[in-house]
């Protein structure tokens, strides 16, 4: 019997594009393959998807935690591998980018609303507390 070895796996493509080939191409030639709410968004927008991958690509070499307050960006090739850290309104949330993320936004990775846990209820809240002190 044959071993299947681990090559074998799935490569990872994006509308029929491999990660390589996506990195090589531009902002612009890249939003071609997006939908097109985000196309849009892109074509408005990629000389600041540009300078954003640029500042981050010059920190990374610097050893630099990348930072940002810009929720609305979209995801490109240039930022897979990056590790950003997203401000949800209170802190920044480390997000690491990976490729089925191209072509959200930042702010999608970033929750600003925190799950809630429920507790038991306090004195009062129910008929059968009311009769106890409230000591």
């Amino acid at each position: 019997m044959e071993e299947k070895t681990e090559t074998a796996k799935k490569q990872f493509t994006y509308r029929g594009k491999t990660i390589e080939e996506l990195k090589s191409m531009e902002v612009r030639e890249f939003s071609r393959y997006l939908k097109s709410r985000a196309r849009r968004t892109i074509i408005r927008q990629f000389d600041d998807v540009g300078k954003f991958v640029n500042r981050a690509k010059e920190k990374i070499t610097k050893n630099k935690q990348i930072r940002t307050h810009r929720r609305d960006l979209i995801i490109v090739p240039q930022m897979i591998g990056m590790r950003i850290g997203v401000h949800n309104g209170k802190t920044f949330i480390p997000v690491d980018i990976i490729g089925e993320m191209l072509g959200h936004r930042l702010g999608e990775f970033s929750l600003t609303r925190g799950k809630i846990k429920h507790g038991k209820a306090g004195v009062g809240a129910t008929k059968g507390t009311k009769a106890l002190s409230k000591k």
